[in-house]
């Protein structure tokens, strides 16, 4: 488990950057408040930074369920399924339906039944001690196995 400050959110980003590919998937926990917005808000200003891209809101999609943005030819779709209360509803969404190669970005997917072979699982927790800094966890399956973020 990492510890940084709120601030440092863009070195950690960068470091994912590095190795993201256009059909990786990247699962967000962490309670409420505790940085998997800043942190998407982070990655997609940096993959629009590095494109020479214009710089976009990047907001919760909480009460929308989808925000997609687009990067020259690169597509993310950023989830956030907080309010979905069955997997049925993840289903219709057709979240893993989309032949269109894509970064997938999903805050709140323990309801997801399908088993997501190459993604990174990074989750968020307060350090309990200042209020801008906070803890991060981070674990990669397929292509992100062995994935790490020793330091910042």
């Amino acid at each position: 488990m990492l510890k940084y400050k709120l601030s440092q959110i863009d070195i950690i980003s960068k470091k994912i950057i590095k190795k993201i590919q256009d059909n990786d998937c990247l699962f967000l926990t962490g309670e409420i408040g505790t940085g998997k917005t800043t942190f998407t808000r982070s990655l997609i200003n940096q993959l629009q930074k590095k494109n020479k891209v214009k710089k976009t809101d990047v907001l919760s999609p909480t009460f929308n369920i989808l925000y997609e943005y687009k990067i020259r030819k690169l597509k993310i779709m950023h989830y956030d399924l907080y309010r979905i209360k069955k997997s049925l509803e993840v289903k219709e969404l057709g979240i893993f339906n989309d032949l269109e190669k894509s970064i997938k970005i999903i805050e709140w997917p323990k309801i997801i039944s399908l088993n997501v072979r190459d993604r990174l699982e990074i989750s968020f927790y307060y350090s309990g001690k200042k209020e801008n800094e906070r803890k991060i966890k981070v674990q990669g399956f397929g292509e992100w196995k062995g994935f790490k973020i020793n330091d910042i």
